[in-house]
This record gives structure tokens, sequence and C-alpha cells, in this order.
């Protein structure tokens, strides 16, 4: 099911900000903060995200040409706010609902098949900014 862009308009100008404040520290709940392709303008906007074994996976409602969207595959700078921390992510990257469902992880699988949104996943994975080869461990 995809979400009617005059909701989306809506929840962009009226649900969205207060839904920021909150969201982040709620489970199965986060804030993607990306940079538009266009207007090198930062936005905030609340999802909600699935824990992955390697990172998270986003179901997308609006559609593929929802601006969100098409800013994080651009591959500009992308962060998420989920449960308290914020975690810069990268590799986006499309499939189909079907096809994340093998990624999510088992405690949120149930939810994420009642889950309305059919159209497609968003899968990202962190970055991490130091990795440390076991072998070098004591040198670091």
């Amino acid at each position: 099911m995809r979400v009617p862009r005059a909701v989306a308009r809506f929840n962009r100008r009226i649900t969205n900000p207060a839904a920021r404040a909150v969201v982040g520290r709620i489970p199965s709940q986060g804030v993607l903060e990306h940079v538009g392709r266009k207007s090198g303008k930062r936005y905030r906007t609340p999802l909600t995200v699935f824990s992955t074994r390697d990172g998270y996976l986003i179901l997308v409602g609006y559609g593929l040409e929802s601006d969100w969207l098409k800013n994080v595959l651009a591959g500009g700078p992308t962060t998420l706010r989920t449960l308290g921390k914020t975690v810069a992510v990268s590799e986006p990257r499309l499939m189909s609902k079907a096809e994340g469902a093998a990624l999510v992880s088992p405690r949120s699988r149930l939810f994420y098949r009642l889950f309305p949104y059919n159209e497609a996943a968003l899968v990202l994975t962190p970055i991490f900014t130091k990795r440390i080869d076991p072998q070098f461990r004591d040198q670091a």
C-alpha cells in the first residue's frame, strides 16, 4: 500500500515536526537526517526503522519519488537516530519488502510483515569510525 501524496504533504508540515521530538527514543522509530541533493539543506525525517544483523531497514511508504529517499540514494551524509543513539549510515540500497523480511531481526519480523507498506525497503549500513583488526588490537 502506498500512502497518498496529500497525506505525505500533511505529514511533512504538521505531523513530522511534532514527531521528531520523540521518535528517536521509541522502539522501531527513528529520525533519518539527510542532506538535500539540490538545496544542500539538512532534513530530519521521522520513520519506522527495523534492526537487521548488519544495520537498519526502512519501509518506503510514500513511493520511490519521496524526497527523503532520493536524498539518501544520492549518497550525501546520512545519520539515523534511534533508541537514543545517532549512527552514521551509508551504502543505501533498495529491495522488495519480501527480500527485506529475511534481514529483519526475529523479534521485529511479525511487526514488519504486518506493516502495510509494501512498495520497497531501504537498507542502511552503519559506518564504523575505527575498525581494529584483532591481530593488531594490542597496538591500537
